[in-house]
């Protein structure tokens, strides 16, 4: 079975052209390392994306034969990935990033280098066949207690949030690979996780134009080719609906008043925002109708079945005169032109690996702290991992921490995770005599873990302190490194000065 350059199967006539729309605006997950046969089918009847996650991922090679695959089917397939850097990655789900997340470009407020991270990202990312890239986060970081965001911004302030934002989409496209820049209109200024709840954003709209909306209209002057729209309620502009849902806020806003005219995707639909509030076939056809383009799910739902719901919910909303035919239509158009200018981008972006951006990178990123005297360790130290529960964005599958990094630098060095009140009573017998090194992320979201610091530095106050989460804190211990997020990078960056390497 062919593909016409439109998109649609040359096996299927104009009656079929609506269900075509509708599969076209889907971007799918799966499971499994290879292509199940529902998905290649699908790609054979209209499908023009899919999206991958780490459980699709075991290898670089692994990973190109599968988009390979996926390509055989259809040429200009539009295959995503959630890719940031840092301690979001699905391209190294297992093993941590190479590259520092945007907490720790920020850090650095190089927007060079991160135009160069950025660009190394998407080459690897296009020399295994992925061509549009969920990223970069574009959200102004401006509530510190935020569960979700963190250090996935680039920080608290909105100018330097924008100027990173735009310098994230030019290095990513420059690789051939679409940016998709999130989480509009903006996911900062939440105390609620939109995986589990419908976070609300109770700021009037000056506040909004100059600190939420400023990043992207960055990024949409910086030619960005998506923007993924967030589960979250802003009354000011919407008090109803959330962004995903909103034509005032998709249409309206993005669209009219921003002047964007590129693909709009919106989050994951699997998400409880949405999910627990419209259901995921309603939501979808609202989405659409409201100016979404493509329909991200597939994060925790993987099979055919939803993807024939979704297909159907659209289909049978357009014939009932609830979606209009034309807006379905008009959102397929934008997804199939995506995919073309993928196919030109992808042979026209040719550049040598720098391999080494990402840690120079989070080197730079690196904020020492001596409070008293610091000897680098000559002997193998106890790490002790105070760990959070990990947001689902982040996923608890990708090892993070300084223990790996000080293991290669100093042998023998010994670790454990600890959690709860009694973490710091635990590290202390845990540790014996060893040199304890406390690594913490986001202490100043959770008292226990600040209690257990008290604890530890009262009785061994040589403890180093790693904050590898936003260092809102004081720092303290004998010597406190902020590296600004966990990926393996900053990790070994921090292990380089803990052991003097």
């Amino acid at each position: 079975m062919t593909t016409t350059a439109s998109g649609t199967t040359a096996s299927h006539g104009k009656k079929d052209a609506l269900t075509c729309d509708a599969l076209t605006v889907l971007q799918p997950g799966f499971t499994g390392t290879t292509a199940p046969d529902w998905l290649l089918r699908r790609l054979g009847e209209g499908l023009a994306s899919v999206g991958l996650f780490g459980r699709n991922i075991a290898s670089s090679e692994q990973l190109a034969a599968l988009t390979a695959q996926l390509r055989a089917e259809r040429e200009d397939v539009l295959v995503a990935i959630d890719e940031e850097g840092g301690d979001v990655t699905r391209l190294e789900v297992r093993t941590g990033s190479s590259f520092p997340g945007n907490h720790a470009l920020g850090a650095v407020d190089d927007v060079e280098l991160t135009r160069a991270v950025a660009h190394e990202l998407g080459r690897r990312l296009a020399e295994c066949g992925v061509n549009l890239n969920w990223a970069p986060s574009a959200d102004v970081n401006s509530n510190p207690d935020n569960p979700v965001i963190g250090v996935r911004s680039f920080g608290a302030s909105t100018e330097l949030a924008a100027r990173h934002t735009a310098a994230y989409v030019t290095g990513l496209q420059s690789a051939g690979v679409a940016a998709c820049t999130k989480h509009f209109p903006g996911h900062g200024d939440t105390a609620v996780d939109s995986h589990h709840a419908v976070p609300r954003i109770d700021v009037d709209t000056d506040v909004l134009q100059a600190r939420e909306l400023a990043p992207f209209r960055a990024a949409i002057a910086a030619g960005t080719k998506a923007v993924m729209s967030a589960h979250i309620l802003v009354p000011a502009l919407d008090p109803d609906r959330p962004g995903t849902l909103s034509h005032r806020v998709l249409t309206e806003l993005l669209r009219g008043e921003m002047g964007y005219d590129g693909l709009i995707v919106t989050d994951g639909m699997e998400m409880r925002a949405i999910a627990d509030t419209y259901g995921i076939e309603r939501g979808s056809v609202l989405a659409i109708a409201a100016g979404a383009d493509a329909i991200c799910v597939g994060g925790g739902l993987a099979d055919e079945g939803i993807v024939r719901s979704l297909r159907d919910a659209l289909v049978a909303a357009v014939r009932s005169g609830e979606l209009p035919e034309e807006r379905l239509a008009d959102a397929a158009e934008r997804v199939r032109a995506l995919a073309r200018w993928t196919t030109t981008a992808a042979t026209a972006a040719r550049s040598a690996a720098d391999p080494e951006v990402g840690l120079r990178a989070a080197r730079r990123a690196l904020r020492v702290t001596v409070t008293e005297s610091f000897t680098p360790l000559t002997e193998p130290p106890y790490v002790a991992a105070l760990t959070p529960v990990a947001n689902i964005a982040v996923g608890d599958e990708t090892p993070w921490g300084v223990a790996a990094e000080l293991f290669r630098l100093l042998p023998g060095t010994e670790t454990g995770s600890f959690t709860g009140d009694d973490a710091g009573r635990a590290v202390l017998e845990a540790a014996g005599a060893r040199r304890v090194v406390a690594v913490v992320r986001d202490e100043h979201r959770h008292p226990w873990m600040a209690a257990a610091l008290d604890v530890l530095l009262k009785d061994r106050p040589d403890t180093i302190v790693v904050e590898m989460g936003v260092p809102q804190a004081t720092p303290r211990g004998a010597l406190h490194l902020a590296t600004h997020g966990a990926a393996r990078v900053c990790g070994r960056a921090a292990a380089e000065v803990i052991a003097g390497a």
